[in-house]
């Protein structure tokens, strides 16, 4: 009986798709755009469409909120982010579009991310500082390597086809030929790759992250939001200027349609049918997805018909990496406070082992609360085991760095798990080696009346809030495109010469 009822439910929803379609087109009315997913890129989407005169949107998010991976959660009485913590690219040539949201309309308590003193503060294995000049003379040398790297990639084909990991770029100008092998190699490397892309330099493009756009175009600066609020404040802020919202800011608009989790988009040339987890229905002229890649990558939601093997296969060239904020709430302070002395570095001989610490007396006094990142491989194992585990680990690292310190249990601690929940399944895009324009255009290519928008789709800015933001605008250029000019997406050819077309 199952493949029979199978057949009739596929059917009915056929014919109220059909249905839809003919009542939107006698009414006289403008399309209707389902959106999928209420982050950042899905919400800045349907302004964009509002703003443009689309009216008849619908946003369906699967989880109880807006904000996608920015979230914040009470950790021990302050709300810290588990998620996108930092406005990057400050202080440039050009204004990255968030900072003047953040600072300026919504003003979030924002502090700047002071790097410099990394070289200072990196601990050995066993306890005890490096010494500083030591540091700093391989920190330079990677500075170094690290605009090597960049002018190599300038010379590159601006189509991507001679792109390069970053570790061949190191090996190339002979910096650690065979990978970083001390201790403080590895955790230097982890710093300046790791702890920005979520995965080591071997998976990591260096023709699109040498130099990385953000940085290039927005400047170098960095800074922490750290506001009670929430970062995801942002979201509301953009979402609040199309939705009805109630006296207090929260969200009450009908366009907006929580805990529906979308597991089937049936698509044909006459429209969409998106259907929920609860059985529920929703036809329209058109839909946006803007699930994480990692969403994408998994088998959440089914698309019928599949689609084609060119939009899988580039679904699946992109990395969704992860990184993990690990919070730890301890009795009292017990590591080092004050200048330059903000974020410190443990120098394990397993690269990535509770290596990059941050503590908060700026951000959050008299919190004792620090935070460790972890990344890639190490995520995954810590997400997989139990929180006082992860906890003994990180407490046992601390007390061989600080070995003259009585460093107490900690009393509490939080683990984001990312990669573990079926509505994200990671933290951000990676643009991975070997992949070059060609399939980053089909990555946000729609698919007949399915489009497709998200950090990942973000050409330059792919892994960041303002790529996400960026994205969701542009998505939604490409829809009205094809709506009211009739001018179709076109992907760029495998090999295109962009230099050419520049001129």
């Amino acid at each position: 009986m199952k493949p029979i009822n199978s057949f009739v439910t596929a059917i009915a929803a056929v014919l109220v798709l059909i249905a839809a379609q003919h009542a939107s087109l006698a009414a006289g009315r403008g399309p209707r755009v389902v959106i999928v997913g209420a982050g950042m890129s899905g919400i800045s989407a349907g302004k964009r469409l509002w703003d443009a005169g689309v009216r008849d949107l619908l946003i369906l998010e699967a989880t109880d909120r807006i904000g996608g991976r920015m979230h914040k959660h009470n950790f021990s009485g302050v709300n810290v982010e588990i998620g996108a913590n930092w406005v990057e690219g400050v202080n440039g040539d050009k204004i990255n579009p968030i900072w003047p949201m953040v600072n300026d309309t919504l003003k979030l308590r924002n502090f700047y991310s002071d790097f410099d003193g990394v070289v200072s503060s990196v601990y050995k294995e066993n306890g005890g500082l490096y010494d500083e000049e030591y540091v700093q003379k391989k920190m330079d040398r990677g500075d170094e390597v690290e605009e090597l790297g960049g002018k190599l990639a300038a010379k590159m084909d601006p189509s991507g086809r001679d792109d390069i990991s970053i570790l061949a770029m190191q090996r190339i100008f002979n910096h650690q030929p065979n990978g970083p092998a001390t201790p403080v190699d590895m955790a230097l490397d982890y710093y300046r790759y790791d702890y920005e892309f979520a995965e080591p330099p071997r998976a990591t493009s260096l023709q699109n992250t040498e130099p990385t756009a953000t940085f290039a175009d927005f400047g170098e600066d960095a800074h922490f939001v750290a506001d009670q609020r929430g970062f995801e404040t942002l979201v509301y802020h953009i979402a609040g200027q199309y939705l009805s919202t109630d006296n207090a800011g929260n969200i009450v608009d009908p366009r907006l349609k929580l805990n529906k989790v979308v597991r089937e988009i049936l698509y044909n040339r006459r429209g969409v049918v998106v259907t929920t987890e609860d059985n529920s229905t929703y036809s329209a002229d058109f839909v946006i997805v803007s699930t994480s890649l990692g969403v994408l990558q998994s088998d959440l939601i089914q698309f019928k018909p599949q689609l084609p093997a060119w939009k899988i296969i580039a679904i699946y060239r992109f990395d969704m990496a992860v990184y993990t904020k690990i919070f730890l709430k301890f009795p009292r302070k017990f590591w080092p406070t004050g200048e330059r002395k903000q974020f410190f570095v443990h120098a394990s001989s397993r690269r990535g082992y509770y290596g990059m610490w941050q503590s908060f007396e700026e951000e959050y006094p008299g919190a004792n609360v620090l935070l460790v990142t972890v990344t890639d491989q190490e995520s995954r194992r810590i997400e997989q085991q139990p929180d006082n585990t992860t906890m003994a680990e990180a407490v046992a690292v601390l007390r061989r760095m600080f070995p003259g310190e009585d460093v107490p249990d900690a009393t509490d601690i939080y683990v984001p798990r990312w990669w573990s929940n079926r509505f994200f399944k990671g933290s951000y895009s990676n643009w991975p080696i070997g992949v070059n324009r060609y399939e980053y255009d089909q990555l946000r290519a729609p698919v007949g009346r399915v489009y497709f928008t998200g950090e990942h789709t973000s050409e330059h800015y792919n892994g960041y809030v303002h790529g996400a933001y960026l994205a969701g605008l542009d998505s939604a250029d490409i829809l009205m495109n094809s709506i009211f000019n009739n001018v179709e997406f076109k992907v760029r050819g495998k090999y295109h010469d962009q230099t050419a077309e520049a001129k």
